[in-house]
């Protein structure tokens, strides 16, 4: 593959792959604008936010099947389009209960672009450049927290809140028209696999008793929901509790951001002196060693703003650290039903991410407190099944390389 083909099909994986976080950042600062505007508390606008997590879990595992028999494209265009008309439908919601519907459905829609990418990644790439390819998708990723709340703030102070979904519909379209005309299809549709329920649901099953899979698929959707923690309570806590403005939070937001996309581009480095494994068995306990201290500091009162903020940054490295090696092992070991896997996955870390949110609405502490203690719970409980999961994993599959990668989409 060419140096020129190789940026340019990270370059259109990584724009499909920013549609979901896009769709949470830009919206994060016009939490109290929302509020506001549909006569409800900051707090029960959150459930438009956990709405989006729930459509976004099932989403992945009804497109799984279908990436798998249909190929990638052509649910990937259903995906789209609904999301579209989801996104205006946002644009439209004069009450919770409907912009919670359309958000909803937005996610059903936009986690098609997630899913595809995550098991295009898997089809085009070797293996052993896989956690390489994610930690660039991370890359591009920073365009969506280090402009998106900030672009967010603004349009809600400007011209409202609803124009951002607007914008998101505008976002998703142009990345549609280029999916379309330039990205290749790399998986051609096998006629054999069954869409009944029985198959697919062994199928998953099969996925699912795989040790490296299980191991580091649940561990990291475990660990990765201490950022769900931090986006669910973060608009409430520098907003509300803090006092900061929309623009404010957006910049900050944007800071913030710089640690799990900065941290994953050193994992870049580090994956080319340390096995994915290796560098996993290091970020996680330093996770549990941060988030123990954000708690202590949170109870015993010592943090203000910019504390919190510095604290917060160092989870975040940790978390962009662990996220591309645990995403890389977990569907490592698959090639003919990387769909299913990436699916299922992504429906593990959607799920976990889903019910942090919600209980972070939960919550009425007007402090760090709830954030804090669940980071912790998360980076520990997904320590724990690291050192439980690893012991069954006989033989581990993260520098496997593969003879042939379809010369059809690399030339």
């Amino acid at each position: 593959m060419t140096q020129k083909r190789y940026i340019f099909l990270v370059l259109l994986l990584g724009a499909l792959t920013a549609i979901g976080p896009f769709s949470i950042d830009m919206y994060l600062p016009a939490f109290p604008a929302i509020a506001k505007s549909l006569h409800i508390v900051t707090a029960r606008v959150s459930l438009s936010l956990s709405g989006f997590f729930i459509g976004y879990s099932v989403g992945q595992l009804l497109y799984g099947p279908l990436l798998d028999r249909f190929g990638r494209k052509n649910p990937l265009y259903v995906g789209m389009s609904l999301y579209i008309l989801a996104s205006i439908g946002c644009f439209f919601s004069t009450s919770i209960e409907m912009l919670i519907a359309m958000r909803f459905l937005q996610a059903i829609g936009g986690c098609a672009a997630g899913v595809a990418s995550m098991a295009m990644v898997r089809d085009i790439f070797p293996v052993k450049d896989n956690a390489k390819v994610f930690a660039l998708l991370i890359l591009i990723l920073s365009i969506s927290p280090l402009i998106a709340p900030t672009v967010g703030g603004y349009v809600t102070a400007t011209f409202g809140w609803q124009l951002i979904f607007l914008i998101l519909a505008v976002i998703a379209a142009i990345v549609l028209i280029a999916v379309i005309f330039f990205l290749p299809e790399s998986y051609q549709p096998d006629p054999t696999y069954s869409l009944k329920p029985t198959p697919i649901i062994n199928s998953f099953l099969l996925v699912l008793k795989h040790p490296q899979f299980y191991t580091y698929a649940i561990c990291g959707a475990i660990a990765f929901s201490g950022l769900f923690a931090y986006l669910a309570a973060s608009p409430f806590l520098f907003m509300d509790v803090y006092g900061l403005s929309s623009k404010m939070y957006g910049w900050i937001f944007a800071f913030l951001s710089v640690a799990f996309v900065g941290s994953s581009q050193v994992n870049s480095v580090l994956i080319k002196t340390f096995r994915s494994a290796q560098i996993v068995s290091v970020s996680l306990p330093a996770m549990v060693i941060v988030s123990l201290f954000f708690v202590i500091g949170s109870i015993s009162g010592w943090f203000g703003v910019y504390s919190t903020i510095a604290v917060i940054f160092v989870f975040l490295c940790c978390v962009g650290i662990t996220y591309p090696n645990t995403t890389s092992l977990s569907i490592a070991p698959f090639s003919k039903n990387a769909g299913t896997a990436a699916s299922l996955m992504g429906a593990l870390q959607m799920t976990v991410g889903t019910l942090v949110s919600i209980i972070v609405s939960q919550f009425k502490s007007r402090s760090s407190i709830p954030m804090a203690g669940l980071m912790f719970t998360a980076a520990a409980l997904a320590f724990i099944i690291l050192v439980l999961g690893e012991r069954r994993i006989t033989e581990q599959v993260d520098e496997e390389v593969e003879e042939e990668k379809k010369d059809v989409l690399i030339h």
